[in-house]
């Protein structure tokens, strides 16, 4: 039950850091929390609620299944996980998310994504009294990533408050898109605590931003004529078409970046293993100074201390790298960890919050409001330590429910 003590931990760090104490809506932050702890409640502790995320999970995992033929027509015997080489992640994770990238689109071009959206949207901002636009953003960030959200809020950017502002960059860093969870499983991470860590993380990004960056202007109201921005299509062909070359170039993104800090890793723990050879530390890794470092703070979200260095090394390299490097890592080291420690792992890792992603946000962000660069540069690190929070609480979240006598998660 420590996961309380972090909980606790989480919010103070929150408060402290706060640009304006005394302009805190409690009752925001209070609503938000409660939405986050409902969801984390019925996915993990209620026997329906598991049934039900089970059963979803399992028609995600099902359509995410078909591009298996895609994958199977392009690469033969290469991609059979049983052939003469074995799995190869190029060719059997990062198609994935071609496929389900295109997916998306189709579903945007038919309004059903929209849809959607409007009615999480539309709830949250009752629920939470926050505004019409950084309701939008926070629900939109549950399918897409932290580039596409803000295009279903793109006539408000301009005239948004700091605060609101500040809203939709955490929603985008505490989040991760659709295609991208895609990758994560085929790398094995269960769909149930990605799709219930992705459910959490709207509310919990809300709760961040509103106790870091409280509202002290006046939000903005859309006016007749101001409609949310989609992906437009000329038909379903082209918005499938369009979704795979999207798709393409996040795949193409996320194997630089792996060929990247993979070996940059492997560089820092080579230098580190020679020069700790001369004082007697030989075995010395960035993942044990890592572990060191954080593993307090994993034992805070409920995983037990034998497994806490291993889990603070993985939220380590998920911010000073990225999640897709730290998961990647998980799926190597999972069978050396306790079942709920692994669970709380996969909440804690599950959002974009990482310090490549600020260089994300301002590129993205800032060429759809070019006038708000300079704004979105000063609240970078801040919005990173919101979403980094907001993902914690997450993990605490799954951290105390399954630590419950009698947890169906």
């Amino acid at each position: 039950m420590h996961s309380v003590l972090g909980m606790l931990a989480i919010v103070a760090v929150a408060y402290a850091v706060s640009s304006s104490r005394q302009a805190v809506a409690w009752r925001t932050v209070g609503m938000a929390f409660a939405i986050q702890f409902v969801v984390g409640g019925i996915a993990l502790f209620t026997a329906w609620g598991n049934r039900a995320l089970s059963a979803a999970a399992d028609v995600i995992g099902s359509l995410l299944s078909y591009s298996r033929a895609g994958i199977d027509f392009m690469f033969g015997q290469l991609a059979a996980y049983d052939g003469p080489i074995g799995f190869v992640f190029a060719v059997n994770v990062l198609p994935v998310v071609v496929f389900f990238s295109a997916f998306i689109a189709v579903l945007y071009h038919l309004g059903i994504m929209m849809w959607v959206v409007r009615i999480l949207g539309g709830g949250l901002r009752r629920f939470l009294g926050t505004s019409h636009a950084e309701s939008m953003s926070a629900a939109a960030n549950i399918f897409v990533g932290q580039a596409e959200a803000p295009l279903v809020v793109k006539p408000f950017i301009p005239a948004m408050t700091r605060s609101e502002l500040f809203a939709v960059m955490v929603g985008g860093l505490s989040t991760i898109a659709g295609s991208v969870m895609a990758g994560y499983v085929a790398l094995g991470i269960p769909l149930e605590y990605l799709v219930t860590a992705s459910f959490m993380a709207a509310p919990g990004g809300l709760m961040m931003a509103k106790l870091i960056e409280p509202e002290t202007g006046a939000p903005v109201v859309p006016k007749a004529g101001d409609n949310a921005t989609t992906p437009r299509y000329v038909n379903i062909i082209d918005a499938a078409a369009s979704g795979a070359l999207d798709g393409l170039r996040m795949a193409a993104a996320i194997a630089a970046m792996l060929i990247a800090f993979v070996a940059l890793i492997a560089l820092i723990n080579g230098l580190l293993q020679y020069f700790g050879a001369f004082v007697g530390f030989e075995d010395i890794t960035l993942e044990l100074l890592l572990g060191y470092l954080l593993g307090p703070v994993a034992w805070l979200l409920g995983i037990p201390w034998a497994d806490a260095s291993t889990a603070g090394s993985l939220i380590g390299q998920k911010l000073i790298l990225n999640e897709f490097v730290a998961y990647v890592a998980f799926s190597d080291v999972s069978d050396s960890l306790s079942p709920i420690a692994q669970a709380v792992v996969i909440f804690a890792l599950c959002g974009f919050a990482n310090l490549s992603s600020i260089a994300i946000l301002l590129g993205g962000l800032g060429a759809i409001a070019p006038s708000r660069r300079d704004d979105i540069s000063r609240l970078g690190v801040r919005a990173l330590i919101a979403a980094t929070l907001a993902n914690l609480m997450s993990a605490a979240l799954a951290g105390f429910f399954l630590s419950l006598p009698g947890a169906a998660g």
